[in-house]
């Protein structure tokens, strides 16, 4: 006959025990040590990036985007780059380059270059394929959408949320699924000219 396990319930700890465990966290070398990995690889990934990557004015890149192969990264004006995004170049050839007015969501990834998958060697040492990865103006990447090497997305794409992109898409056209396809088309509300002057004449 079996028996029903007897409830578990969470035993949070007391003040004392809290205070012990910070001053033990304190003392402890291996926590600074991970602290100054976490340094290292944030100056790696994102510092020093910013400065070698061509970077248009008035864009917006969030603190925790990491960036690879940055001399061959190149991202045009008023760009917003959510949180936690990775924008991989290649390290030879697969430059990236980002329009103007691109909006990406969080966690989306870029990546110009991939390891061949053939038999009778490690993955880690196979040789990497690489393609150029071209984003058009206005184009918006929602949230952990991902752009595989050779992919150019036309002006004024939407790239849904969870988009595995391995084709190029059209201009204006609206991207979802793994593997991604056109499911619709963005379009522009018709919008008055500007440029003219409308008031009536006295």
């Amino acid at each position: 006959m079996m028996t029903t396990p007897a409830p578990v319930y969470k035993n949070p700890p007391d003040k004392r025990q809290r205070r012990m465990r910070f001053v033990r966290s304190i003392l402890d070398p291996r926590a600074w040590l991970h602290l100054l990995k976490m340094v290292n690889y944030y100056n790696y990934g994102h510092v020093v990036p910013l400065r070698e990557m061509t970077l248009g004015r008035q864009s917006n890149i969030s603190f925790d985007a990491n960036f690879t192969n940055p001399h061959n990264i190149v991202i045009g004006k008023r760009v917003r780059i959510g949180s936690r995004c990775h924008i991989w170049a290649g390290p030879l050839q697969g430059r990236i380059r980002i329009g103007d007015d691109v909006l990406f969501g969080p966690e989306v990834m870029l990546t110009a270059a991939t390891y061949d998958i053939g038999a009778g060697e490690p993955i880690s040492e196979q040789p990497m394929r690489e393609g150029d990865i071209v984003i058009g103006d206005d184009v918006w990447l929602a949230t952990r959408a991902l752009i595989l090497p050779g992919v150019t997305i036309g002006r004024g794409a939407v790239i849904a949320a969870g988009a595995v992109v391995k084709t190029d898409a059209p201009d204006f056209a609206i991207v979802a699924g793994s593997p991604a396809r056109i499911v619709g088309e963005r379009r522009l509300p018709d919008r008055p000219d500007r440029s003219r002057n409308t008031r009536p004449s006295p």
